[in-house]
């Protein structure tokens, strides 16, 4: 195959990454610069992704293994994702007017809605987007190369993204998201034909997953699950459940540290690609509680651990507004700034590093390689937690952490689509998702957490431990048999 039509199969995926890099650039600060919530509150705001995920992904991955409409599975889902994307992005800096026309005053409950649209509609795309990868592509690496390309593509955009924040501003930024979101998502997958008698082979397919199949399935997550389902409560009803907020959060992460040993143990007994497919599971989850943290606290953390040390009118991430738009720089834009600064850092490694990660990989191996670049990440969380009191230092932690982003969204796929029945790929994919969304959920402890101490280095503190967690579960990964037994990579044009 190709690397033109490689990086065709990877641009969906691209709208699903440049929608969340927007989403993590703007909606922290304009929530809590704008409209004035609090950590709590944001964070509560940040419920509707996961709930969203929990519901979409699995739903249409189940719908579209199993449908052929508008020339394709995975196409029809994938455009509809874009345009409602589109909307919400356009909605989110007209929260107040909405509110005037709605008659709702409460902004958490227009914030959340909009915000659960948004999510509905990237999770809708990010599914498809992934499973057209793995569906058009052979196993071994080949489809590490179409995820690779994806993870560039997706990266650059992700770079644009905050680069546009800090030049234009969080509101700007918002419009021109609704913008690119359409064209990537809609266009590209115009021209990806998709092939239908995968279709038809799964209506032949004998496997049988229904809801409770899935629900079986996820056990090495249900930890994450019943916090998240405490978070929603506790949010309403703080005061009567604040007694057994650390008890649960604290027994929810044993329970998932405690099952994740189990599985190890038993698939050091006898092993199988449903066992691997639980430990990948269970490892990728707790990365995923410190990314999403990261990506929602890191404006509260820079705003009361690095801007009481410095002067405004010497910070590195104003440059761009000051110099290519004149406009003179705030406090809450600067902290706008420094996140979108750290998180421009992140992508960017995170667009680079997937080809010096796949030269790696043809090496050692994907899995040594994936447990190698998260090591840095953990590295990066415990350097910015200890040493983060200037910008700089902030900067210089977001490096590290971007060599594991790199190969989260990207390796990680790959490793996983291997440990699954092809013919439901979708579902598997949807299933897999859960290991980020429900995790995501537990981000709302970690806020809870701080705010309760309010000490903010906790955050980074927490990142380090979780992702060093994750680390060592996927040391008792085993690498999939076709990326040790195929040796190149097909040139041939598709």
């Amino acid at each position: 195959m190709s690397n033109p039509f490689l990086a065709l199969l990877g641009l969906p995926a691209t709208a699903v990454g440049f929608a969340l890099s927007t989403q993590i650039a703007a909606l922290s600060w304009i929530l809590s610069n704008k409209y004035g919530l609090d950590i709590h509150e944001v964070a509560f705001v940040w419920l509707a992704g996961p709930i969203a995920g929990i519901f979409g992904q699995v739903i249409v991955g189940l719908v579209s293994d199993n449908v052929w409409f508008m020339g394709g599975r995975r196409r029809p889902f994938i455009i509809i994702g874009g345009l409602v994307s589109a909307i919400a992005f356009l909605a989110l800096p007209n929260i107040s007017g909405i509110s005037k026309i709605t008659g709702i005053t409460d902004i958490i409950i227009i914030a959340s809605l909009i915000a659960l649209f948004l999510d509905l509609s990237v999770n809708v795309t990010f599914n498809p987007a992934r499973s057209i990868i793995a569906d058009l592509t052979p196993e071994g690496k080949v489809r590490t190369s179409g995820y690779v390309w994806m993870q560039i593509i997706s990266g650059f955009f992700g770079v644009f993204a905050y680069f546009l924040s800090m030049v234009f501003g969080n509101e700007t930024l918002l419009y021109i998201a609704a913008v690119i979101v359409f064209l990537t998502a809609v266009f590209p997958i115009l021209f990806i034909q998709e092939i239908k008698e995968q279709t038809e082979a799964q209506a032949n397919d004998k496997e049988k997953f229904g809801v409770w199949q899935i629900f079986k399935e996820i056990y090495p997550l249900y930890g994450f699950l019943v916090f998240g389902v405490f978070s929603l409560f506790f949010h309403f009803f703080t005061e009567q459940f604040a007694v057994w907020h650390n008890p649960i959060l604290i027994t929810a992460l044993a329970y998932s540290v405690i099952i994740g040993i189990l599985i190890i143990i038993q698939g050091l007994k006898k092993q199988s690609n449903r066992n691997e497919f639980q430990k990948i599971m269970l490892a990728h989850s707790f990365t995923w509680v410190a990314f999403q943290s990261m990506f929602i606290l890191s404006g509260f953390f820079i705003e009361n651990q690095i801007l009481p040390n410095i002067n405004i009118s010497n910070i590195t991430a104003n440059w761009f507004a000051e110099s290519l738009t004149g406009v003179e720089q705030t406090a809450a834009s600067s902290v706008g700034n420094m996140v979108s600064l750290g998180f421009f850092i992140l992508n960017l490694i995170g667009a680079i590093f997937p080809l010096i990660l796949q030269a790696i990989a043809k090496r050692i191996g994907r899995v040594k390689t994936y447990i190698s670049a998260l090591t840095f990440s953990a590295i990066g969380y415990f350097y910015i937690a200890y040493f983060s009191h200037v910008e700089i230092d902030f900067y210089i932690g977001m490096f590290l952490v971007g060599i594991g982003w790199s190969a989260v969204i990207s390796i990680v796929f790959a490793i996983m689509s291997e440990r699954v029945n092809p013919a439901k790929m979708g579902l598997y994919m949807g299933v897999f998702n859960l290991a980020v969304v429900l995790p995501q959920m537990m981000s709302n402890g970690v806020a809870n957490v701080i705010k309760a101490t309010g000490n903010y280095q906790l955050l980074y503190i927490f990142c380090g431990l979780l992702v060093s967690t994750s680390v060592i579960f996927w040391m008792f990964v085993k690498e999939p048999e076709s990326s040790e037994t195929k040796q190149s990579i097909p040139s041939a044009g598709h």
